[in-house]
């Protein structure tokens, strides 16, 4: 089944779109994927840097780690298929952007409603009282042997605002993903290996809720079987294509028809 026809019987449903987004959409961006043959795994491991026992033994490891996340990371920039989101919702047709992702690129894309689920690498929060801090600039990203302190409580160390190992989801989030999910009549499932839950089930609510599923991926995943239509190739390619279709017919005829 072609993208032509797969569109045209997407917008008979009255698309209310949630798009479920994993590290694969953010390659073509410059930052290496978690699983991936160059990914961050192969070269740390992650019960040396991302638990909250590491970060209590042995702070400023972990947040040399980040930092060196952090410089990659400001070189970085929404692509193709980050700016896809942004202009589905722009054309009304998406509820919203649910990533496992921490680098913050859908926020660059000037996105609106995005829930991350594993929290934002480009903010620090005390361990101790609310207090919220940006540090993604160049100054930040380049000192060394500093562990930042909460200027609110003064003496509690600030750490990166993520969700680590062992670690609960931040629940308001999680609700608000699963609601998402809820309304949704089509889930696009863009750049996840499928295999980190909690989120993995989402998609199998999604089928449940009689939701059409779209994988947009390099190869075959474990949500591939469950998928309504399948595109293999990069994100930043296929996604566009494909978006750009749909919003040029919406806009064209069945916006107005509706």
């Amino acid at each position: 089944m072609s993208i032509d026809s797969i569109t045209d019987s997407l917008l008979e449903l009255g698309p209310k779109i949630v798009a479920l987004v994993g590290a694969g959409i953010s390659k073509a961006s410059g930052m290496p994927t978690f699983r991936g043959e160059d990914g961050l795994w192969n070269q740390y491991h992650a019960q040396d840097l991302a638990t909250p026992y590491a970060f209590n033994n042995n702070p400023n490891l972990v947040w040399e780690w980040y930092r060196a996340r952090m410089r990659i990371l400001l070189e970085a920039q929404p692509n193709p298929a980050h700016e896809a989101l942004t202009k589905l919702e722009e054309a009304g047709l998406l509820i919203g952007v649910i990533t496992q992702n921490v680098d913050g690129l859908h926020e660059i894309a000037k996105t609106k409603k995005i829930v991350e689920v594993h929290g934002r690498i480009r903010y620090a929060r005390c361990q101790v009282c609310d207090y919220i801090q940006r540090w993604d600039n160049k100054e930040f990203a380049e000192q060394k042997d500093i562990i930042p302190k909460c200027p609110k409580c003064k003496n509690n160390l600030l750490r990166p605002d993520v969700v680590w190992f062992g670690e609960p989801l931040d629940q308001i989030k999680w609700q608000e993903a699963v609601q998402w999910i809820n309304q949704a009549n089509i889930v696009l499932i863009i750049g996840t290996s499928g295999v980190v839950h909690p989120v993995a089930s989402l998609p199998w609510l999604a089928k449940k809720n009689d939701a059409v599923l779209l994988e947009f991926n390099i190869e075959e995943t474990p949500l591939t079987a469950i998928s309504d239509h399948s595109f293999f190739g990069p994100c930043e390619t296929i996604l566009p294509e494909f978006s750009d279709l749909l919003i040029k017919k919406y806009i064209g005829g069945y916006k107005n028809n509706g």
